[in-house]
């Protein structure tokens, strides 16, 4: 697992889109991986990008985990838990008490101690980017905490 770089913004828009053609995540554009680039980690193999998670810290206290995939081929390798123990851990370093993340996929986060939420219990702050989302104003994902 390494930190991602510029070169890799294209490799993780299709890795993400994988997923978003089935509506399991939200896509990405090319604008939005560049410019957030530093809040990415990936896993990398044999050249590709298989794995991808980000880190997002939204208030004093507060970090979002956003974007997380694993090619389909990789998954049930622990891919997955290591990018959210690993972001835990860059939480915990920038000094936050609380990770959230939202998902359609709940019971992944369930496994690593993560509790689902009334999304009305969040500062307002968490949903700046959902503006611009496909499914603004009907959001169907589901909000998970967990205090670190």
């Amino acid at each position: 697992m390494r930190k991602a770089t510029l070169n890799d913004a294209e490799s993780i828009r299709k890795l993400i889109g994988l997923f978003a053609a089935d509506g399991t995540m939200l896509p990405r554009s090319i604008n939005y991986l560049i410019s957030n680039i530093r809040d990415f980690w990936v896993i990398e193999e044999g050249g590709d990008i298989v794995g991808c998670c980000a880190l997002h810290p939204l208030w004093y206290n507060l970090v979002e985990i956003k974007s997380l995939a694993v090619r389909k081929d990789y998954q049930n390798k622990k891919l997955g838990k290591k990018f959210v123990e690993n972001c835990i851990d860059e939480a915990k370093t920038l000094g936050a008490g609380q990770v959230f993340t939202l998902t359609y996929i709940p019971g992944f986060f369930e496994k690593l101690g993560f509790q689902k939420k009334k999304k009305e219990a969040m500062p307002h702050k968490i949903w700046a980017e959902c503006i611009n989302c496909p499914h603004f104003p009907d959001c169907d994902e589901v909000l998970m905490v967990k205090e670190i």
